[in-house]
């Protein structure tokens, strides 16, 4: 970002001389000194100085100059009715944008016209459709720190009133939270170093003073009545340090309250299946690897078969938060199978709930008095929709479909009130009239009836006026300048009536005015006037009554996003073979399982077994490359994922424990910036695992120790491999090329090994992609090469080589296999005692070291 947005140097030292509008605008840059100040001018926001040009050179926009009596300095602006995809070009180079806009009319005002700013935008507090990425939840956190090491996090996502707050024990706590919320930005309070938890343009600089506990503790209870519902300081200082915050980006120093913000919600993150950033980007639950150049896909996209914004946020908090609790997910897993069972509810649900508005970030902007008369229509045809769905699920069996039907409230004041005052296709602009239905304010009806009454007159005036006059060419006009006029041509004007009073002279023609067409539009004009301003007042009234019932209004926004994320599920159930999950086993056993994703991209994907349990709850998987071991991997963890986040599996059938957190280490990765090498990511990744596994997770390791020389690297993974099975106990599958690891397993009480078996050929190598017990035989790498294309010269050199080291490691296998022979021999002659042997016992013992190193050759 520009150090400088403010005047220029020799500018600011002769401000004094500067007009009042800049003089306006440089104050304001003063006050918002980390921002880029957005200035009504117009129909423009524009930006001056050093602003103007990091503006210009951004948003690629002409940059021009101003000229006053105090120089000239350059300036650029963009049109306030398209100003969003400039303001969100301006976010992404890392500005916050303060939108400063005209505060008084213009025509009722001698002088400069007041500005003030109305809105600070952020990555973190958008509420602008525009602006906004899709359905998603678009959240800001805000951390306190507390003398004992531990921590307060609060998330808030403004464009829905979506809060939540949690405590947290030390900063990978603090990570994991961060990396499954992904918050596009953060608040830290004092004493916590933002370094450690995100990159400059993700952390936010604001007020120490906001996270004072006291000044917290009375901003939340503001809002909630109290701060019973938090548990620590820290959380309340969190929260109270986040709704300043959001205040704050909402009217700048008027600190506009979120009325609609009713409930904070407290979590324990023990409470879901826990998974860091690194699990989750592994996985590819929500963020999707390119695969040559092309887009791949997510999780969350192969099962997102919602019908509204509400369910595609809803089902993304699922995947992000699944369940621990056996009752919770076997209440979703009632309610999937239901819909699963019954096509007919399933469908006529779905097509009712793709009429269902995102009514969250609805009652958002109608409780900021943001909402236009489109808004509040959208919300009454989505509350519309209510009773039809709770018609849908009046036979429903499952209590949670019972539940959620009972929490549908249509309320019925509100879609009364919305139909009686509101035209069912409004105009955009409140400012254009029109909005509101005829019939519902007695004085507005007349005020609308005197200005059709008025231009109906004007209208019957053309045909009174030309029979009266003889004139067959004579027109009534109207334009914005003179008002309605009676327009004769110039070879006419002898016929002119003398109570014509001219108003305007053109080339060829003359206009008039009459005192009664005079008198005729000063009513039309009042009635207009009067008409637009008790309009607008109505709509308003009718906004802040809507507004009363923003909490009801968000119950029923959660049962229809519930219910929509369930429909989806079952729909992806349906459609993909998916089958339900027996839950509580004490292992994992999974018959047919499939990757959810690669199962969609590649035809012909072989389903594989799985079956982990107490006794078998260390695998160590073998194979050569590409032939299915981390897509293995991943598709159980995928499973185990789906299954507690309340979706049936892909899988023929699958039994399985309830797991407290997933783990992977998977895939090669670094970190330059850091400076922290692929091996030191690794290593720094095992650690996490190894510190925070329990005998309740599941945990993948895929080829641990291969970023260092082959016999630490060998070192490093036996070592992990016995402290998982010794210490941890956690369900693992380890992927491997280091094939000594295999032996540890069948050496280990409780591991198992499997491998993915291949056959080789003269042209390269055919991979099986079915998991077998037991180990691999050969790694094929250099089949596999020669698959992806290396040139056959290095090809067949790199035979060359192995076909030497595999001889010489035979060799060398031979030569010490013969010194175990001779030292066992050795040993055996060292513990005969000859001078207790008889001749015969001495005949035997000699025939029996003969006839073993005779079969030891």
């Amino acid at each position: 970002m520009d150090a400088a947005l403010g005047p220029p140097d020799q500018m600011a030292e002769s401000e004094g001389d500067l007009t009042p509008m800049m003089s306006q605008y440089f104050s304001l840059t003063r006050e918002y000194e980390d921002a880029l100040v957005l200035f009504q001018v117009g129909d423009f926001y524009e930006l001056f100085c050093e602003a103007a040009e990091a503006a210009a050179r951004i948003c690629e926009i002409t940059l021009t100059a101003r000229e006053d009596s105090t120089g000239r300095y350059p300036m650029a602006g963009v049109p306030i009715d398209n100003a969003e995809p400039y303001i969100e070009s301006l976010l992404d180079a890392g500005y916050r944008v303060a939108v400063a806009d005209q505060v008084e009319d213009p025509d009722e005002v001698s002088g400069v016209v007041e500005r003030a700013v109305t809105r600070i935008v952020t990555p973190g507090t958008l509420t602008e459709d525009e602006l906004l990425a899709g359905a998603d939840n678009n959240f800001v956190a805000a951390l306190a720190g507390d003398q004992g090491g531990g921590f307060g996090l609060a998330l808030l996502d403004v464009s829905t009133g979506d809060f939540y707050a949690t405590s947290l024990g030390d900063e990978a706590r603090v990570r994991d939270e961060l990396g499954r919320f992904a918050p596009a930005e953060l608040v830290t309070g004092p004493g916590v170093a933002p370094d450690r938890f995100g990159d400059d343009s993700f952390v936010a600089d604001y007020d120490d003073a906001a996270f004072d506990v006291a000044a917290a503790s009375e901003r939340v209870a503001s809002y909630f009545g109290s701060v019973d519902s938090l548990a620590a300081d820290a959380e309340v200082r969190a929260c109270g340090a986040l709704l300043s915050y959001a205040e704050y980006t909402r009217g700048g120093e008027g600190h506009q309250r979120l009325d609609y913000l009713n409930h904070v919600t407290r979590y324990d993150p023990r409470e879901y299946l826990q998974m860091d950033a690194v699990a989750l980007r592994s996985l590819e639950v929500f963020d999707q690897r390119s695969v040559h150049g092309a887009e791949g896909t997510a999780l969350v996209d192969v099962v997102d078969e919602t019908a509204c914004a509400l369910g595609r946020r809803e089902l993304t908090d699922w995947l992000r938060r699944p369940l621990v609790d056996h009752e919770a997910i076997e209440a979703r897993h009632d309610a999937v199978g239901e819909l699963v069972a019954d096509p007919l509810t399933r469908e006529e649900l779905h097509e009712h709930l793709r009429d269902v508005y995102d009514i969250e970030r609805l009652v958002s902007r109608v409780s900021r008095g943001r909402a236009n008369a489109r808004d509040l229509r959208s919300l009454k045809d989505t509350l519309d929709v209510v009773p039809e769905v709770r018609s849908v699920l009046a036979d429903a069996d499952c209590e949670k479909l019972r539940g959620l039907r009972a929490e549908l409230d249509d309320l019925p004041e509100i879609r009364d009130l919305l139909d009686r005052a509101i035209v069912p296709d409004p105009p955009q602009e409140l400012t254009e009239g029109g909005v509101i239905r005829d019939g519902y304010d007695e004085t507005l009806d007349d005020l609308r009836a005197t200005e059709r009454s008025g231009k109906q007159w004007i209208d019957d005036l053309e045909a009174e006026e030309r029979e009266r006059t003889g004139v067959d060419s004579l027109k009534v006009g109207h334009n914005s300048v003179h008002g309605y006029y009676i327009e004769v041509t110039h070879a006419n004007s002898e016929a002119v009536p003398d109570n014509y009073q001219r108003r305007q002279t053109l080339k060829n023609s003359e206009r008039y005015v009459t005192p009664e067409l005079k008198e005729r539009e000063d009513d039309i004009v009042r009635a207009e006037q009067r008409a637009q301003d008790l309009e607008y007042d109505l709509f308003c009234e009718v906004r802040d009554r809507v507004a009363e019932e923003d909490e009801r209004m968000q119950s029923v926004a959660s049962a229809l996003a519930a219910l929509d994320a369930l429909a989806a599920f079952a729909s992806v159930a349906a459609a993909h073979d998916y089958a339900r999950p027996e839950m509580g086993g004490n292992g994992i056993a999974i018959e047919g399982g499939r990757h959810p994703v690669v199962e969609r991209t590649e035809a012909g994907f072989v389903p594989n077994d799985t079956d982990l349990d107490p006794e078998n709850r260390l695998a160590v998987v073998t194979g050569p490359n590409m032939s299915g071991k981390s897509t293995y991997m991943r598709q159980v963890a995928l499973i185990v994922l789906l299954a507690q986040a309340g979706s049936f599996v892909p899988a023929a059938d699958a039994n399985l424990r309830v797991v407290d957190r997933i783990f992977t280490r998977v895939g090669a990765s670094d970190d330059i910036a850091g400076g922290r090498s692929t091996f030191m990511v690794e290593m720094t990744e095992l650690a996490s695992i190894l510190r925070a596994a329990t005998e309740d997770s599941l945990v993948l390791l895929d080829e641990v120790g291969r970023g260092t020389s082959t016999t630490d690297g060998l070192a490093i993974a036996r070592a992990v491999t016995e402290h998982v099975h010794d210490e941890l106990g956690a369900t693992t599958l380890f992927a491997t090329h280091h094939h000594e690891l295999t032996a540890d397993a069948e050496r280990l009480d409780d591991a198992l090994n499997l491998h993915f078996g291949a056959t080789r050929a003269e042209d390269g190598v055919t991979f099986q992609h079915e998991v077998r017990e037991g180990a691999a035989t050969a790694s094929y790498g250099v089949e596999v090469a020669q698959t992806a294309g290396v040139p056959e010269d290095v090809v067949e050199r790199a035979r060359e080589l192995l076909d030497a080291e595999t001889s010489e490691d035979t060799a060398d296998s031979d030569r010490a296999e013969d010194q175990q022979a001779d030292a066992d021999l050795a040993a055996k002659l060292r513990d005969v005692n000859v001078a207790e042997l008889t001749p015969i016992e001495a005949l035997n013992v000699l025939h029996d070291l003969k006839r073993e190193s005779q079969t030891d050759e």
